[in-house]
């Protein structure tokens, strides 16, 4: 039986973040892995991955936006070359996580692990000891009520396709579904569905800018379905056939599961260690404990916020907090108040902070700043119709959300993210901002303040 100070189950970003720290303050640290292909969901078929597909999408979309306005004619794609570069990229990925952690003195184990107790772990068919665990087992595509599901794919193959088809149908309207059906709609398919059950699609943002990615989709071909009940899907001679509880069907030449991903808690036989879990996730407290002091639990596993970036301030907290239970010093926390997010379509739609959806329910008063179709001229030179922003503030003039919608919309939602860890008041970032790069995203954020200090 293998002994060990830490055991971290899971070699995505959080396990591997979590690992690499606690091996540099010395502990006898092992990975457990039960994929053929170690490296986790982001660089795999996540983050990284699908940014091979939005960097052209990106280009191509531009392009569109500007015929006649300087570009003649739209430039040719190939998906195929697309999938070789994204494929090459990948396909080292398991091989260099294996030699990145033995070359930091971090042990590799293959297999499934399983609690037997709350210090012992069965990875294959091997026990192992431990003192700590850290719980990085990452989230699944998430199953479909439906009949039929033989005939859906995964978001995780649709970044293996060979080729792209024409009609495609994605269920769900969250980030997965918004995101491929923009890299679908920029290269080659005409005739794209988004199937929504709820009365809007992507939930955590602001209705009003979600309503504005909404037209700006649709006016790229984009069709998105809200209150609509899929009920099952069919393969015929000619595709596939989408069923609802009312009206016509569809018929599509591929149907993708976008309904998004849930923790791979399944698996671990959790209760054999005392830990809870519920559908949204692991229970933990804001050092990324679980019920049990020496279990942890990180990243999408975690009941927490589901971003690669958060996962691995949650795997920094979850080792700092384990050398301060050695140490006898006080546990670091996790802040979730200013937690970034980026949809990466385009126009990309980006928030940091509450929505005010969010502060009217919480009646917390806010003042706020907000303009749709942006005719500035930094969205004008680009052709883009549905540029938008709201940023919401207090009576200190302290920023309590952000939401963009336009390009490059990282750099603004980032400095507002700072200004909020900062609680620097609108008035010292507008004058932060005076001498931005001129004419950036960024130097807009003056014309975005200044309603706000009128």
């Amino acid at each position: 039986m293998g002994q060990f100070d830490v055991i971290v189950i899971g070699t995505g970003t959080a396990g591997q973040t979590a690992a690499f720290d606690l091996a540099e303050e010395g502990f006898r640290v092992a990975i457990a892995e039960n994929s053929e292909t170690p490296g986790g969901v982001c660089a795999l078929r996540g983050c990284q991955a699908k940014k091979w597909f939005y960097e052209t999408m990106e280009l191509v979309a531009r392009s569109h936006h500007l015929l006649g306005k300087g570009i003649t004619e739209p430039p040719r794609i190939s998906w195929e070359q697309i999938q070789t570069q994204k494929s090459a990229f990948t396909a080292k990925i398991p091989e260099n996580t294996i030699a990145g952690l033995k070359g930091s003195d971090i042990t590799y184990i293959a297999g499934r692990a399983q609690f037997m107790d709350a210090t012992t772990l069965r990875i294959g068919t091997a026990d192992y000891t431990t003192r700590y665990v850290i719980i990085a087992a990452g989230a699944a595509p998430m199953d479909l009520p439906i009949e039929g599901t033989k005939h859906v794919i995964t978001s995780d193959d649709f970044l293996d396709l060979t080729a792209l088809p024409q009609r495609i149908a994605f269920i769900g309207g969250g980030f997965i579904s918004f995101e491929f059906a923009h890299f679908a709609a920029r290269l080659g398919s005409k005739d794209i569905h988004i199937l929504e059950a709820a009365d809007r699609p992507l939930g955590p943002f602001d209705t009003d800018m979600v309503a504005q990615l909404v037209n700006a989709s649709q006016d790229d071909g984009i069709q998105v379905h809200t209150g609509i009940s899929v009920s099952g899907v069919t393969k015929n001679s000619s595709g596939y056939t989408i069923d609802f509880a009312s009206g016509p069907s569809l018929a599509v030449d591929l149907v993708v599961n976008g309904a998004g991903r849930v923790p791979n808690t399944a698996p671990l036989n959790l209760d054999a260690a005392g830990v809870f879990a519920s559908k949204k996730g692991i229970a933990v407290n804001s050092a990324m404990r679980t019920a049990i002091p020496t279990i942890f639990a990180v990243g999408d596993c975690a009941q927490t916020v589901m971003l690669a970036r958060v996962a691995d301030m949650e795997a920094h907290v979850a080792a700092e907090a384990i050398s301060a239970m050695e140490n006898g010093t006080d546990l670091p926390a996790m802040d979730y108040t200013a937690v970034p997010a980026v949809l990466f379509t385009y126009p990309q739609l980006a928030m940091v902070g509450r929505t005010e959806q969010m502060l009217e329910q919480e009646k917390i008063p806010y003042w706020k700043s907000h303009d749709t179709g942006l005719g500035w001229p930094t969205y004008r030179r680009i052709g883009m119709k549905h540029a938008a922003y709201k940023i919401l503030v207090d009576e200190n003039n302290c920023i309590l959300g952000a939401h963009f919608l336009g390009d490059n919309t990282t750099g603004l939602v980032n400095a507002c993210k700072q200004a909020m860890i900062d609680k620097t008041p609108i008035t010292r970032l507008r004058n932060d901002h005076i001498m931005a790069p001129y004419p950036s995203r960024e130097s807009d954020i003056l014309y975005m303040l200044d309603p706000l200090l009128d």
